[in-house]
């Protein structure tokens, strides 16, 4: 059983833009629902006004795809809409074809915990037009969120230097899959634990946790609050200090360390949730340095993001562990990532492919047409650049590589340059070909691909713009069609 059927137990395919389905419908009445087509999903712009992305989500869309069908109680939903006119929307030979559907798709895509970056495809769907048009939006919604929150949690991660990164979003998120997505998620960038036991439970996260303010106001004084959740909980002290005096709170805590201590047990650490953080972790590490507790950590929370926990960090806080949660899970400064899935190439009549393209006024989006691929060439100090290429065409040779926003960029590979594909295989047919990962593989991959990049890429104050371009024979096809496109003759 996948993860999204142990947390909705039903039916996802109703889980799409009502656009979809007149779409689906409009391809079955002209006879063209099973014409071969190919999607790619893909993003414009890094999030956070930052130099990368994260791939995330892969293992909900593999899930959902694998599980896909449209129930009895998904037709008879569908069979009630009606028109503008007050008839019914769908024939009932449509929704009988929905009913006995089978998915026949190929689906290739960037494992997840891959570094991608914008105008490259991650995922890629080929198969019958409908089938393809009907798994848009909920592929979308899969994998923008949590590859907005994979990234968001990988700059938190950073900034702290190597600090551990508690989730303790649950509260504050959207909803309770925003919250076991962004869970998951987060694990992917780098935290550590979540405070969400049902993400725990699902996904195998470890899960940390203590007391809050209303342990400490529930007892007639705050020593022995502390005291009775030691009594409790002898092997799980934290403290929350600042619940009325932080340094007081922070000696009283020592005091039950103490106790502790000669019971067997050692006091975990202390965790400030108000207040100067700066100020107050660098008194707490004295008074528990001078008490004997040198390996009690300082843990922080309070509404922190890299921007705040950097700024901590040059203030010299003495802060261990950082416990992140509204501002992580919400994605606070940017709610989207604005991933979009668009239509590359499609069969004719003749059975031949034919590449599409989406022009618009805005150059960013114009779409990229072929079925496409993204090749990643490296040094031995990593990444340098990436290259998209149309696999209709002929395979690259001396790879001219293009900027798709400035074609006066360029760069050129040869053979002899180490070079990897970056999307693979995932489903055939509709069938799983790829064994889902443990989490802690997706995790440390993550960790390892942003370690192999420049550390310009990777800092958040304008960072370095990673060299992506498409393969000259493709930049070439796609100023063709745009021209023709346009009337214009070549």
């Amino acid at each position: 059983m996948g993860t999204l059927d142990s947390i909705y137990r039903t039916s996802l395919a109703l889980l799409t833009d009502l656009y979809q389905l007149t779409m689906a419908y409009g391809y079955w009445k002209s006879a063209r629902a099973e014409r071969e087509a190919v999607f790619h999903l893909f993003f414009r712009t890094n999030p956070f006004e930052g130099g990368y992305t994260i791939a995330a989500g892969l293992q909900y869309v593999t899930d959902y795809l694998t599980g896909f069908r449209f129930s009895e109680e998904d037709i008879e939903y569908l069979s009630q809409l009606e028109g503008n006119d007050e008839q019914k929307l769908f024939d009932p030979e449509f929704l009988e074809h929905l009913a006995q559907l089978k998915l026949q798709v190929d689906v290739d895509a960037v494992p997840e915990g891959t570094v991608v970056f914008p105008h490259e495809p991650f995922v890629r769907v080929k198969g019958p037009i409908l089938q393809c048009q009907i798994l848009e939006t909920a592929l979308l919604n899969f994998v923008n969120f949590q590859s907005l929150i994979a990234t968001k949690a990988a700059r938190i991660v950073s900034a702290t230097g190597g600090d551990p990164v508690l989730e303790f979003g649950l509260r504050r998120a959207q909803g309770i899959d925003g919250a076991l997505a962004a869970s998951r998620a987060a694990y992917i960038g780098g935290c550590s634990a979540t405070s969400n036991v049902l993400a725990g439970k699902l996904f195998g996260i470890p899960v940390r946790g203590t007391h809050a303010h209303s342990w400490v106001m529930s007892f007639d004084d705050e020593m022995s609050a502390f005291e009775t959740y030691a009594a409790a909980m002898p092997n799980n002290c934290v403290f929350l200090v600042d619940t009325y005096d932080t340094i007081e709170g922070v000696r009283k805590a020592i005091k039950v360390g103490l106790k502790l201590r000669n019971l067997g047990h050692e006091m975990a650490g202390i965790r400030l949730d108000s207040g100067d953080l700066a100020y107050l972790s660098i008194d707490a590490r004295r008074l528990l340095d001078e008490a004997g507790f040198p390996d009690a950590a300082i843990v922080a929370s309070n509404d922190l993001d890299e921007g705040i926990i950097a700024n901590l960090k040059e203030q010299d806080a003495k802060i261990a562990v950082w416990g992140v949660g509204t501002k992580l899970v919400t994605a606070y400064d940017q709610p989207a990532l604005g991933g979009v899935y668009k239509l590359g190439a499609m069969k004719n009549d003749s059975g031949e492919w034919e590449p599409k393209v989406k022009l618009s006024e805005q150059v960013i989006k114009t779409s990229t047409p072929g079925m496409l691929q993204v090749r990643r060439f490296c040094d031995s100090a990593g990444p340098i650049a990436d290259m998209i290429y149309n696999e209709l065409g002929s395979e690259p040779a001396d790879a001219a590589m293009i900027d798709p926003l400035d074609p006066t960029r360029r760069r050129q590979f040869d053979r002899s340059t180490s070079s990897d594909d970056l999307l693979i295989p995932v489903v055939r047919a509709g069938e799983l070909v790829q064994t889902a990962e443990n989490l802690d593989t997706i995790r440390s991959r993550a960790d390892r691909q942003l370690n192999m990049f420049h550390t310009g890429i990777r800092r958040h104050l304008n960072p370095h713009q990673f060299p992506v371009g498409l393969e000259q024979n493709l930049h070439d096809l796609k100023k063709k069609l745009i021209l023709k496109a346009r009337g214009v003759a070549t």
